[in-house]
């Protein structure tokens, strides 16, 4: 597979990574061993970023990674994030990205993994009882002790990442971009290119509500987090779905699947963009991968920016309390 860099950092990866957050939770039942299964079909498709949180599962995504990977730990550049609590079952989750706790979430994230280095540490959310300069003086430490090789930084605020960057390169910002979320387009990503800092797209199919599969609200398992999500509501949902049409002719055009033309979509509206899709079967990963072989026209790229353009989808990416910390 192509491999990049993210920014200006050194740090090459594949130019598509793999979001593992579903294979733990949020989106319906899962199974471990075929989780396994999917890690190594990844692996051997050519996926070098594996992306995860310590947040997934309560810690059980990255043991899952960890014992995954096993001897193949070397072909994969590995991210997971700190930074967002969660204290328990029906708990409300706080954030908190203070010194000594980046300290002691990435001893314990290291200890998950299985791994004596992090390829790539986020903060996942920005705290805002800590000014971001203490979170990346620490994370600066654990760069000189040998525990993190690079910093990211997710869903912040263009002045955010200023600040941090003064502080330590920071060689990734991950936020949620796709053709139903755009904001990015106007601050974030441009002073990405202007700071030589990575960009890595999560949910580029937009938590698969891009590949057309999702007909309706009462489609969604009983624990699926979507059914919560404003933009799946039973009143949005419909609506946002009106412009699916487009998608799936130009799929339709290319012999593809709607999901392959929303992901060259990306591809050719930012070529240095990174995205991360999750799946939690072989045959979407690899439907997934085969996007990088599709190339639209100018005048399909042009067509959809029009048709998804920034503003039009029908309601917020997370309820109140997935908010919390988003562009802080």
């Amino acid at each position: 597979m192509e491999q990049q860099q993210l920014g200006t950092s050194g740090l090459t990866v594949s130019a598509l990574g793999y979001g593992a957050m579903g294979l733990s939770e949020f989106y319906g039942p899962t199974d471990d061993r075929a989780a396994a299964e999917v890690l190594a079909r990844a692996l051997d498709l050519g996926i070098t970023l594996i992306d995860t949180a310590d947040m997934y599962g309560h810690g059980h995504n990255e043991q899952l990674i960890g014992a995954a990977l096993g001897r193949r730990r070397a072909e994969v550049r590995l991210a997971t994030k700190f930074g967002i609590v969660r204290a328990g079952p029906g708990e409300p989750r706080r954030i908190d990205t203070s010194p000594a706790y980046v300290r002691r979430a990435c001893e314990a994230s290291l200890r998950r993994l299985g791994t004596e280095v992090i390829d790539l540490y986020y903060v996942h959310r920005v705290d805002p009882a800590t000014p971001i300069e203490e979170t990346m003086g620490a994370l600066a430490d654990l760069v000189r002790a040998g525990k993190i090789r690079h910093i990211g930084l997710c869903e912040v605020a263009p002045a955010t990442l200023r600040r941090a960057h003064a502080v330590h390169p920071v060689t990734a910002l991950q936020t949620e971009y796709s053709l139903w979320t755009r904001e990015v387009e106007a601050g974030l990503l441009p002073l990405c290119r202007t700071l030589g800092t990575g960009f890595v797209a999560y949910s580029p199919l937009g938590r698969g509500f891009l590949t057309g599969t999702i007909r309706s609200h009462d489609s969604l398992a009983a624990d699926d987090f979507r059914r919560t999500n404003p933009r799946f509501s039973d009143d949005n949902l419909p609506r946002n779905a009106e412009r699916l049409a487009t998608l799936a002719r130009i799929a339709e055009a290319h012999d593809a699947r709607p999901g392959q033309v929303a992901l060259a979509w990306l591809r050719a509206r930012a070529p240095e963009v990174v995205p991360i899709p999750g799946t939690k079967r072989i045959a979407y990963l690899e439907e997934n991968v085969a996007a990088l072989g599709l190339s639209l026209t100018p005048a399909e790229v042009a067509e959809l920016a029009t048709v998804f353009a920034p503003g039009t989808t029908q309601g917020a990416r997370y309820g109140v309390e997935g908010m919390v910390g988003v562009n802080a």
